[in-house]
């Protein structure tokens, strides 16, 4: 490693110029060291923009003390951003995650400078370890290319970069961010029950991470053969990889393979894909491709939402006019799975909210985004069971959606659906 031409951060940082917009990779590989150098110049710096994925970790450039020189515009508003984003010092830039690299790639959305963690060189070839995301398309338009050597980063095989497209060099080794096994909730429990119900033998899975997520592969663990081809993954589908439930056999490209694009979860997680040729991480031109996804058969995307109308809407993405998170890859393995040969689409969520509010509402509230549009929405889960809006009108959707409402919002669902379609309700 003595021999790669390391350069300090804050040498690094030297080549950004006012008005630049800069690519970060993004959620537990968040190239922080050059974060903290840019925040030192932070006074010789004006209108400098952000462009990232969800990440792990400060985020000082959304802060109000940096909005003179910096502007964050994600494509996903994680926790860190929130305060930020709602408070007007920092903002959402609304894209489905498939299309994000074509943003760089068409310059609809200008990237000056790419700044990625990456791991140790093996034969002139670095690895974007655990978030390949879009800055395999950064890396190849930006003007300026950094990359973060940190032996931490996991040398996962798919997309990989030669070790001199970069213009820039920094070493870092603090470990990347971890996030550990949320444990599901009873009524996780019980949604992801239903889902598994709808998974056959041989499915290729998407699904993301967190409780509910850890739920629908606890109940997952007695199917056989199934596959995964998804945006990320976490500690739960790993569990499946182990048991051998995920062999990847069935799928009919990438067999035997699980293919990703981003990681957060345990370091358990990213030690496996460390030289694992099992395991792909790709481009999100390639996860997130509705045409890729749908070459697989049987593709099953579970995905969740904060809330549904009767219609079918499906709000993930704010609340009301608050944002709170993205669209994600909702929408992209909503249309893959329903193009792929026996694929379902799932969207499934708690019936209430932590704080007892409803999440099947006669309508969205006021400004809420709609991720997935009621022309797309599949099958719609709860702890009260499993629906499919597909080929239904809206009237028969509205029946479908109360019947696996929480049992005490039936009733004035049924009368918010009776004065807006009318007496067939």
């Amino acid at each position: 490693m003595t021999s790669l031409p390391f350069i300090s951060a804050d040498q690094a940082v030297r080549a950004v110029r006012s008005g630049d917009h800069i690519h970060l990779s993004s959620i537990a590989s968040v190239p922080h060291i050059l974060i903290e150098a840019l925040c030192r110049r932070a006074g010789e710096l004006a209108d400098v923009h952000f462009h990232h994925f969800h990440t792990e970790g400060p985020a000082p450039y959304g802060s109000p003390e940096f909005r003179d020189s910096f502007f964050d515009q994600g494509f996903f508003v994680g926790p860190n951003l929130r305060p930020g984003v709602q408070a007007g010092v920092a903002d959402y830039l609304p894209a489905n995650l498939f299309e994000t690299q074509l943003m760089y790639r068409h310059h609809a959305l200008p990237c000056d400078v790419a700044m990625v963690q990456v791991s140790d060189p093996v034969d002139g070839m670095v690895s974007l370890g655990t978030s390949v995301d879009c800055s395999v398309a950064a890396l190849e338009v930006a003007r300026e290319r950094i990359g973060v050597v940190n032996p931490h980063v996991p040398f996962s095989f798919g997309d990989r970069i030669p070790i001199d497209r970069f213009t820039a060099l920094v070493s870092d080794k603090r470990p990347l961010i971890t996030k550990e096994y949320v444990e599901p909730s009873e009524t996780d429990f019980v949604i992801g029950k239903h889902c598994a119900e709808l998974v056959p033998d041989g499915a290729c899975l998407q699904m993301g991470i967190g409780a509910l997520p850890n739920a629908i592969c606890a109940s997952l663990q007695g199917h056989k053969h199934l596959g995964l081809h998804t945006e990320m993954f976490s500690d739960g589908a790993l569990a499946l990889i182990r048991k051998g439930v995920i062999d990847g056999s069935c799928k009919a490209i990438d067999k035997g393979q699980v293919v990703a694009s981003f990681l957060l979860g345990s370091q358990e997680v990213y030690s496996f894909i460390d030289r694992n040729p099992a395991v792909q991480m790709r481009d999100i031109a390639y996860t997130n491709d509705p045409r890729v996804i749908s070459k697989n058969p049987r593709v099953v995307s579970i995905n969740s939402a904060l809330e549904i109308d009767l219609t079918g809407q499906v709000c993930a993405d704010s609340i009301g006019e608050r944002i709170y998170s993205g669209a994600g890859g909702q929408l992209d393995f909503v249309r893959g799975a329903k193009l792929s040969e026996g694929g379902k689409a799932i969207i499934a969520l708690a019936s209430r909210t932590t704080k007892g509010l409803p999440k099947i509402v006669p309508t969205l509230h006021p400004g809420a985004g709609v991720v997935t549009p009621r022309a797309d929405v599949q099958w719609v889960v709860t702890e009260y069971g499993a629906v499919n809006l597909y080929g239904k009108s809206l009237q028969e959707r509205a029946l479908l959606l109360i019947s696996i409402a929480h049992p005490e919002d039936r009733e004035a669902l049924e009368r918010a659906a009776f004065e807006r379609f009318g007496r067939a309700i």
